[in-house]
């Protein structure tokens, strides 16, 4: 029989992870709209199509989180056409990769996300996914066929989400 020292302390650490805040199971979705659309400029239309057919292919959950980049060029249409994103500028050629870089990094996102969507193409975000897959969030890549980065593809292992693939035809069956 152990000391009852020991018992006392094996009852205090398991009523300490008891007390521990479980994050429910939940999506992180980083979008560069500007990757995303395969324009500097996406207008109102654009992005308001980009929002259904991500909506379409990959799903928002009510507990996920929507975190959108641009640059100041596009804000406004990203801000107004993605409803309950999280929006974030910044200028330059890489500004918006920049700040979802910055969440991925700064936000504990492998602690507080079961999975993470990254819909851009960039090679910037190679590394960033592989350490998030290392840390046990499933990564899943959403981007345009012509604009995602083989770095990336393989980084995601083999979990790619094209928005542009055209859906396949329903056919009638006889009645």
């Amino acid at each position: 029989m152990a000391p009852a020292a020991d018992r006392l302390t094996d009852r205090r650490s398991r009523r300490r992870q008891q007390r521990r805040p479980a994050y429910p199971a939940r999506t992180l979705h980083l979008i560069d709209i500007e990757n995303l659309a395969g324009t500097a400029r996406p207008d109102p239309r654009q992005v308001r199509a980009l929002y259904s057919m991500y909506r379409l292919r990959v799903g928002l959950g009510a507990m996920d989180q929507v975190v959108v980049a641009c640059s100041e060029l596009t804000i406004r249409n990203a801000g107004c056409c993605w409803p309950g994103a999280r929006c974030l500028v910044r200028p330059g050629p890489d500004g918006a990769d920049l700040e979802l870089l910055a969440v991925i990094e700064q936000e504990r996102v492998a602690e507080r996300f079961s999975r993470v969507a990254i819909a851009s193409g960039d090679g910037i975000f190679t590394a960033a996914a592989a350490d998030l897959a290392v840390a046990g969030c499933q990564v899943t890549v959403v981007s345009r066929r012509a604009g995602l980065s083989r770095r990336l593809a393989v980084a995601a292992a083999l979990r790619v989400i094209y928005i542009d693939t055209p859906r396949p035809a329903v056919t009638a069956s006889a009645a």
